[in-house]
């Protein structure tokens, strides 16, 4: 199946910097995998929003981004990011952005945008995401277990907050979403 039986007229226009390879999730409507290969940046997130804007348009308002393949984000790739997910919320849609590279996740976590996204690492956790409905009507995320960016130490975290690696002794913080940072 190709990206234009998903999505009319999806691959009209390409661009050698960013490949976008679309899968339809057949389990939930209007679910949608996006594989991204390469890169996004000023140059090309122009193209990016107009590939994602027609599969938006044509009804797939649960994306999932499948990042493993994508080596490079700008913050204006992000920007590109946040306008998919203020297009598809009013619509009762939310994105998941998957395998996302530390070196681009670190772009997320600098301009804070990583609370805003919902991330995991896997296409079964994401796709769980949208069966399940929301966030808030899935479990609690706490206690969580995580591995320590510096040591990859098991850790556990009861509640969110600032805590110390009981191996690295780096100071770690957790946020409400589970998501952990430095400091």
């Amino acid at each position: 199946m190709t990206n234009n039986d998903i999505v009319n007229g999806f691959d009209d226009e390409k661009d050698e910097s960013l490949k976008i390879k679309l899968q339809k999730v057949n389990e939930v409507e209007g679910c949608l995998v996006l594989y991204l290969t390469g890169y996004i940046d000023t140059y090309n997130s122009n193209y990016f929003q107009k590939r994602v804007a027609k599969a938006i348009e044509s009804g797939f308002i649960r994306l999932v981004f499948q990042c493993g393949g994508l080596n490079y984000v700008s913050s204006t790739g992000i920007g590109s990011f946040t306008a998919f997910l203020k297009s598809v919320k009013p619509r009762g849609g939310d994105l998941v952005l998957l395998e996302i590279q530390p070196k681009v996740y670190e772009v997320f976590q600098l301009l804070g945008f990583s609370q805003f996204f919902n991330i995991k690492d896997n296409l079964d956790d994401s796709i769980n995401f949208f069966r399940s409905g929301t966030a808030a009507e899935s479990v609690s995320l706490f206690p969580k277990i995580f591995a320590c960016p510096i040591c990859s130490k098991k850790l556990k975290a009861l509640k969110p907050g600032r805590f110390r690696c009981s191996e690295c002794k780096t100071i770690l913080a957790i946020d409400n979403a589970g998501q952990v940072f430095l400091g």
